[in-house]
């Protein structure tokens, strides 16, 4: 499914709570996300800050990129299970639903490696991920995105991913 042009003004509005870069700490996060058990990061730098302040995510999704610059993927030696997808830029391939959709079901912290792009993935991430988990992914050069799972949250991706073709 390719994004077409009308929806990406669209997906530069935040799904949920938006912290500002400078105030991107371990005190703001945990005011936000309270004692949240299922926690979810899409991309590589929003993965590694908050490792780097000790909030573990049950999966991880990066794909080796930072604004289409090649970074380096931390190694983690307490990823239980490592899945891998294909996923070009602009587009939410079937192969990477499926995957998503596998993650939620395996032995956690779970890393998916994305082959392409994961800026997208934050969709049907959303669609699967259960009811009050918490969704964080990086806004370019604003800060970061903090989404509780809801089923109005879900109703408005999938609309999203519907009008996708």
């Amino acid at each position: 499914m390719k994004l077409p042009e009308n929806l990406r003004d669209q997906l530069k509005i935040p799904l949920g709570d938006l912290i500002k870069e400078e105030n991107v700490n371990k005190e703001n996060i945990l005011s936000k996300i309270g004692a949240k058990l299922i926690v979810i990061t899409v991309g590589d730098r929003t993965t590694e800050n908050m490792i780097n302040l000790g909030i573990m995510p049950r999966i991880q999704i990066i794909d080796g990129l930072e604004k289409r610059n090649k970074r380096l993927v931390p190694k983690d030696d307490t990823i239980n299970t490592n899945l891998s997808c294909k996923n070009p830029p602009g587009e939410i391939t079937e192969e990477s639903i499926q995957v998503i959709q596998k993650a939620f079901s395996s032995e956690p912290p779970v890393r998916i490696i994305v082959d392409g792009e994961e800026d997208l993935l934050v969709i049907p991430v959303c669609i699967y991920a259960p009811e009050n988990s918490i969704v964080m992914y990086g806004q370019p050069n604003e800060g970061l995105v903090i989404v509780t799972i809801t089923p109005e949250i879900r109703a408005k991706v999938q609309k999203i991913l519907d009008a996708m073709n």
